[in-house]
């Protein structure tokens, strides 16, 4: 009888251990999400806008991207879905002289004194580089609850 009743408290806390896919998605709404990452395009200043409806998502990329249409062809631009539950924010880093300065990952998120601070890999230089004007810039999203009056990105390693 032992035996079996300590068999059903194993079986028993094995099954409430495991994550369920609600928690899952949850986490999910949490997390920063990269919708747009160029390395051309944005403004000579560093700064941010927060996109509040389709029409400013519209713009962001009207003002931003460099579009390469063919002669005959309309263009064709797929923007990103507007999602409901998140705060969207264009940031433009601001003018560099050379290297890939876009920003493909966020690690982590998180607002200190109304400052979000975006933590993102840290820029590896390839050594000698063709000196090449870029101004990068992103689109990205974060928790509708944060509050901020300002963005700072985080290099970490």
């Amino acid at each position: 009888m032992n035996k079996l009743l300590i068999w059903c408290f194993a079986v028993f806390m094995n099954c409430t251990s495991t994550p369920s896919q609600s928690q899952k998605s949850g986490d999910m709404q949490t997390k920063a999400e990269i919708l747009v990452s160029e390395s051309q395009g944005g403004t000579g200043q560093a700064g941010f806008t927060i996109i509040k409806n389709e029409q400013d998502l519209r713009k962001a990329f009207q003002g931003n991207s460099t579009i390469i249409v063919e002669a005959g062809q309309e263009p064709a631009i797929n923007y990103p879905q507007l999602p409901k539950s998140k705060k969207v924010i264009l940031y433009n880093l601001g003018s560099f002289r050379s290297g890939d300065h876009r920003i493909t990952e966020i690690k982590n998120t998180y607002v200190k004194e109304n400052i979000l601070y975006v933590e993102v890999p840290q820029y590896v230089s390839g050594g000698m580089e063709i000196q090449v004007l870029s101004n990068p810039w992103m689109i990205f999203t974060v928790p509708s609850d944060y509050q901020f009056n300002s963005v700072e990105l985080k290099y970490s390693k």
